[in-house]
């Protein structure tokens, strides 16, 4: 199975649901930038309600673009508030220490571009999970494709029938469903690959 998608920014458990049975992910970065999608953005569990993250972009979210010229705003210092957040939210879940030391230089390389930011984060989450599928990029972007490649660029439904897992806040929200990948590997750690396809 071939599945084209968006790169994203930790991409949700969803997200990570679809991919995981693929033999090849196809990434567009010729696609145009879309507001208000995950493509720089991922949602996390906080104490109150889900938080959302966002990667500030030089000339802010309206913009009509290809993703691979999005450059990211780094003047913002995001990368300390983002990493600062996930160590107030997460510290106490089971695995977070397990991964903090190979997550830390993700919010301390600059990147210029969100694609390679957001191919970054995926790499990360696909080593933890020891999740292999063959990985092209296309630089040309193509409306629609053929029967058999399913097409996730557009796809924004959240996945609400995934299994139950720890989540360090449920008593007091509920448990909240297809949060950032990162919710999973923090809650549970090297298992998180098989709750994706189990």
């Amino acid at each position: 199975m071939t599945i084209v998608t968006s790169l994203l920014t930790f991409p949700n458990i969803g997200w990570w649901m679809q991919v995981t049975g693929a033999q090849k992910v196809l990434f567009d970065k010729a696609e145009h930038f879309e507001k208000m999608t995950y493509r720089n953005r991922y949602r996390i569990s906080g104490a109150n309600n889900s938080i959302l993250l966002t990667v500030p972009l030089v000339n802010g979210r309206n913009q009509h673009i290809h993703m691979q010229d999005v450059k990211i705003f780094n003047e913002s210092r995001w990368q300390t508030q983002h990493w600062r957040t996930l160590v107030s939210v997460y510290k106490r879940t089971p695995y977070f220490d397990h991964y903090e030391e190979g997550l830390r230089p993700l919010f301390e390389n600059q990147y210029t571009y969100l694609t390679d930011f957001n191919r970054a984060t995926i790499d990360w989450a696909c080593k933890q999970m020891k999740v292999n599928f063959e990985i092209q990029e296309t630089d040309v972007y193509i409306k629609e494709y053929p029967t058999g490649i399913i097409d996730l660029r557009s796809v924004k439904k959240a996945v609400t029938d995934f299994p139950k897992y720890y989540q360090v806040f449920e008593e007091r929200n509920g448990f909240v469903p297809d949060l950032s990948i990162l919710d999973l590997l923090f809650s549970e750690g090297p298992g998180a690959g098989v709750k994706l396809i189990g």
